[in-house]
């Protein structure tokens, strides 16, 4: 009877090379395939602990081997630093030997160097090109971002017509930015004749997928009665799915209906509520509309330098209905101290603007102040348009 072997043996092969030598019996290109599962697998932590250094080993293996996804994936962790430092270079390299032999997602990647210049001279151009490559494929991100080459005219000339063809074949595979673009294109009769049933029927495929853009712009439509018949109910439901994902505009417009009692109570309360979210993330309109609650104290205790604070904040943006009641504000005195001069300031801002109101309040208060007073607020008026309305003393 043969002994049991009683000693430790000291003769096995290092891990490494008895991962490597799987390779051996397998052609160059299913050996690419394992080395590649195996960086997968350190880089992801699928089975082992995750490391990068490892992935990176295995990548490279695989990438020499002619690989065309481990050349990308190589390049992925070059770009992001993953095991090695960062380096463009690297990433350019690997990239664009997957984009050579045809790897679709190689050269999106590229197209979105070129398009950013992230690592590379910005070509908007060489973008188009790589875009392209990746879109006849039927890579859906590059067909939405050639699509928004063509329409903006970056890279070559625009043609609108061509960037539909390219948000359509996107917008199938269930992309739901090329699904809200066509939704817009639709609307406004870019690239297409303009029809709103159409548009609707894009925006809501995006907006079912949490498109916070489509589903303030169905919001729109129901409240407006653009396309679609009326329904406060629907432009209510579409405005909080947006809101809740903290879209101002949404959060302005519940505001809106909450103030006018559309498709709810009326709730001076509540609107103040929406308008403050919406005011908070710096639009304009809910700024000022917020102004007017306090200053005239519905829905909140009347505070003039509160509503003082919320018109500067609104007319620094160049709201000019807000400059104008800033405007008056100055001039009556109300959580200020009166000052023709800054009230004609405001105003003289607000007309530049083409405000009416503007135009009619610098004649009235024009009429109380001297000719110095004049010359001084229209000094004001600008200086504060050359610092970018910044002066809100």
């Amino acid at each position: 009877m043969n002994s049991l072997a009683v000693d430790v043996r000291s003769d096995w092969a290092s891990r490494d090379s008895v991962l490597s030598s799987i390779c051996l019996p397998l052609t160059g290109f299913d050996c690419g395939v394992a080395l590649n599962n195996l960086g997968y697998m350190y880089a992801n932590g699928n089975g082992v602990e995750q490391d990068y250094v490892q992935a990176l080993k295995w990548y490279g293996m695989a990438a020499q081997h002619g690989y065309e996804p481990a050349q990308f994936n190589l390049g992925v962790m070059y770009a992001n630093g993953q095991g090695v430092d960062q380096d463009f270079a690297q990433t350019l390299k690997w990239y664009q030997l997957a984009a050579e032999n045809g790897t679709s997602t190689a050269q999106h990647a590229l197209g979105t160097m070129y398009a950013t210049g992230r690592g590379v001279a910005k070509d908007e151009e060489k973008a188009r090109h790589w875009y392209f490559l990746a879109a006849i494929q039927g890579y859906s991100r590059s067909q939405f971002n050639l699509g928004l080459l063509l329409l903006n005219g970056q890279g070559g000339q625009t043609d609108e017509t061509e960037a539909v063809r390219w948000f359509v074949l996107a917008a199938e595979q269930g992309n739901a930015d090329a699904q809200y673009n066509l939704g817009v294109l639709h609307e406004c009769g870019r690239g297409v004749a303009r029809n709103l049933e159409v548009a609707i029927g894009w925006y809501l495929q995006a907006a079912n997928q949490g498109d916070v853009f489509a589903q303030g712009n169905l919001g729109l439509l129901y409240h407006n009665e653009e396309g679609v018949a009326q329904d406060f109910f629907q432009a209510l439901k579409w405005y909080h799915l947006a809101a809740a994902e903290g879209d101002a505009q949404a959060q302005f417009n519940i505001g809106v209906m909450y103030a006018n009692g559309q498709g709810v109570t009326r709730s001076s309360e509540q609107a103040l509520h929406w308008f403050e979210l919406s005011a908070a993330q710096g639009d304009p309109f809910a700024q000022h509309n917020l102004g007017l609650l306090y200053h005239s104290g519905d829905g909140a205790k009347q505070d003039y330098a509160v509503a003082l604070h919320w018109f500067r904040l609104a007319a620094a943006q160049g709201f000019s209905p807000a400059q104008v009641d800033l405007a008056w504000m100055h001039a009556s005195g109300q959580g200020t101290l009166q000052a023709y001069e800054r009230a004609h300031m405001w105003f003289n801002i607000g007309a530049a603007a083409g405000n009416s109101d503007a135009l009619t309040g610098r004649e009235l208060i024009a009429r109380q102040m001297t000719a110095e007073q004049i010359a001084k607020a229209q000094t004001l008026a600008r200086d504060c348009q050359k610092n970018g309305l910044s002066d809100l003393k």
